[in-house]
């Protein structure tokens, strides 16, 4: 029984309506309901899934595939899984394509066939990056396709051993009336590969674009229904790459792979926090941080410049850092503190391009304004904890894990919460329960 529907879907979020809208009533985006019309086939289903206890599912492991970059793959703990479905996103021309089509290369050497399946490019394009890339594998086949039913009809006859989709947005379904990159269009291009690459035990990376505001287009529920999703970031004009895993459902989430771009391709830094080290500079308003929002920490630079502000209004700007967090602790500061920042601009970094979200930065952030405010420095300790609005130094998680990653880099000293200190042996750490402590000791 076939049903034809037209209905009004917000482009942002996937919110539909009988009607057009100019408001979103779920996310308040301004003119994203668009018409689309939709073929609905229901389908009676005769195979039922009988349900195990948990306990025969226990036992059960799967062989973890290599990527050819080691911190690519420690980031995945271990590499890809058999039927994992990934999403890459990134900026345009940060070199998405050059990652995968070097990914593909040492995979199809490795395991067997593997298809590239372009929908932006054609593949005289890709032809060209590969010769610069020295990528020459006979098993790595492109197809330059955005019909999902062609695709998936290769999928069925030939079992690659990965296949990577460049991009989803410009993939189209034929079932369905709306222009490719809608909603719909996305939800059921990504739905339908993911379902047979499961089912065959193909990896599957989806390559996604973003929007203005630097997240991937389309419906959010693109990121629901993948297993892994990864943000490529960096400056197009630095030397230097990102890869952030935001989502693992394989392993943690929050690990980063650092890469540097050269004339071959990409090439990978080994250690992230001996890159986001190397340039430190021994100045007023400089801390050192250990951050770590998945299995492994790393050490980043957090910098503050405060100068005499030139209008009535002092600007407040950060870069990796939260700018709404940032005037809770100027305002901690100035209170509990005594640190006055009312007159002054204040600006904030970290380092690297990285963006840190965990609060375990707030002391860090708060000590780097102080030290700039003062013109003192501080000496190289590590500074972590969260920073309550009465001024306390609020317990973080994985202390123990971020010091052993500053001494495994010679840092000696450390200032942590009181309420989750450890002793570390071949390093100071100095508890603190307050930030007027915290600024005794280090100022």
């Amino acid at each position: 029984m076939k049903k034809e529907k037209t209905v009004f879907v917000c482009q942002e979020c996937g919110y539909s309506s009988p009607k057009w809208l100019g408001k979103c009533p779920s996310c308040g985006s301004w003119n994203s309901l668009v018409e689309e019309r939709e073929i609905q086939e229901r389908v009676r289903v005769s195979r039922k899934i009988v349900p195990k206890p948990i306990g025969d599912y226990i036992g059960e492991s799967y062989e973890r595939l290599k990527t050819g970059f080691l911190n690519l793959d420690q980031s995945l703990d271990g590499g890809l899984v058999p039927g994992q479905v990934l999403l890459l996103a990134g900026e345009p021309g940060i070199g998405k394509s050059t990652l995968l089509l070097q990914v593909c290369n040492f995979f199809s050497k490795l395991y067997g066939k593997t298809f590239y399946i372009s929908g932006e490019e054609s593949p005289t394009q890709i032809s060209m990056r590969a010769k610069r890339l020295g990528v020459d594998s006979e098993n790595l086949f492109v197809y330059p396709e955005t019909n999902l039913e062609e695709i998936v009809y290769l999928l069925e006859e030939e079992r690659p051993s990965l296949l990577v989709v460049d991009s989803i947005q410009t993939l189209f379904s034929s079932a369905l009336q709306s222009s490719p990159g809608s909603v719909a269009q996305v939800r059921e291009c990504a739905f339908r590969l993911s379902e047979i690459c499961k089912e065959g035990d193909i990896p599957l990376l989806l390559v996604g674009q973003v929007n203005k505001e630097g997240v991937v287009a389309g419906p959010k529920v693109l990121e629901h229904i993948v297993d892994t999703v990864l943000y490529f970031e960096g400056e197009r004009f630095s030397f230097y790459r990102l890869v952030k895993v935001v989502k693992n459902r394989f392993g943690a989430g929050g690990n980063v792979a650092v890469f540097k771009m050269s004339s071959s391709g990409l090439e990978e830094v080994p250690e992230p926090s001996a890159f986001f080290l190397q340039e430190r500079v021994h100045s007023p308003g400089s801390v050192l941080f250990s951050h770590t929002e998945g299995s492994k920490p790393v050490i980043l630079e957090v910098q503050a410049l405060t100068i005499q502000a030139l209008y009535t209004t002092p600007q407040r700007r950060t870069q990796g850092f939260d700018v709404n967090r940032l005037a809770l602790i100027l305002a901690v500061l100035e209170k509990e503190g005594k640190i006055f920042t009312r007159d002054k601009d204040v600006f904030v970094n970290i380092v690297g391009g990285i963006r840190v979200e965990e609060p375990a930065v707030d002391l860090a952030v708060a000590m780097a304004v102080a030290s700039s405010v003062k013109d003192k420095k501080i000496e190289d300790v590590l500074v972590l904890g969260e920073v309550g609005l009465s001024g306390e130094v609020r317990s973080v998680h994985s202390v123990e894990e971020r010091l052993k990653e500053g001494l495994r880099f010679g840092f000696r000293r450390a200032i942590v919460p009181k309420g989750c200190h450890v002793e570390l042996q071949g390093m100071d750490v100095l508890p603190v329960k307050h930030i007027r402590e915290a600024i005794d000791i280090l100022l």
